[in-house]
């Protein structure tokens, strides 16, 4: 966060030179943001903030926060997902603050890219940021959303759900017109249900359920 205050400035020259300082978040003013998305996390320790002798006030906090997002399963594992973070200060309508974003999505896409983990189930695609006002009791507040987009990498369960599931159903379509007899198949036929069933278990426990309409995978 940066922000400025015309109040809080002095001349380097008559302060030995001191150009900055470190002070407490509650010493000055700071603008309260909330994140809208958010259903718990941690909130950061260091409340500190950084005054240079301009009136530029600069603040790093790191935030580890869970989000809700809306999931569409049905392409299931082969999805695409977007979630939103969007941040916002309802204390003070936009007339009194305005956030605005210090750097372009490109430049956050490629930071963003190097902190998230690439080896796991997500793969991050992009980062968009929309800045709008939101009306809320007739007065305007400032938000800022980021957009972010992200596919799953679905080679886990290609390989245990997919390919299983495939050889599944070609083992049942095999026994059902080969040469053997009626009573080889029934064997084999039941065999291959309790397979099925087992499968169905490991599907049911695998798949996600956070989703107004089922997966695909999980419907046949």
């Amino acid at each position: 966060q940066e922000w400025q205050n015309p109040f809080a400035t002095w001349d380097p020259q008559d302060f030995c030179n001191i150009s900055e300082i470190v002070l407490p978040m509650d010493a000055y003013w700071s603008p309260p943001v909330f994140i809208l998305e958010r259903v718990n996390g941690q909130n950061p320790e260091l409340n500190y903030v950084v005054l240079t002798h301009n009136g530029s006030f600069n603040s790093t906090r790191p935030f580890q926060v869970t989000l809700t997002c809306s999931l569409i399963i049905l392409k299931f594992p082969f999805d695409s997902q977007t979630c939103n973070l969007s941040i916002a200060s309802f204390l003070y309508p936009v007339t009194e603050l305005v956030m605005k974003t210090r750097r372009t999505p490109a430049e956050m896409m490629k930071d963003s890219q190097s902190f998230f983990l690439n080896d796991g189930e997500w793969k991050f695609t992009n980062l968009s940021i929309l800045e709008f006002t939101e009306i809320l009791d007739d007065k305007g507040f400032s938000v800022v959303t980021y957009v972010i987009s992200m596919e799953r990498r679905p080679t886990l369960y290609i390989l245990n759900l997919i390919l299983p599931t495939c050889a599944l159903y070609l083992l049942d379509m095999a026994v059902l017109f080969g040469p053997s007899s009626l009573e080889e198949k029934i064997n084999f036929q039941i065999a291959i249900v309790l397979g099925s069933s087992m499968l169905a278990v490991i599907l049911n426990n695998s798949l996600p359920t956070s989703s107004n309409k089922p997966p695909i995978i999980g419907t046949h």
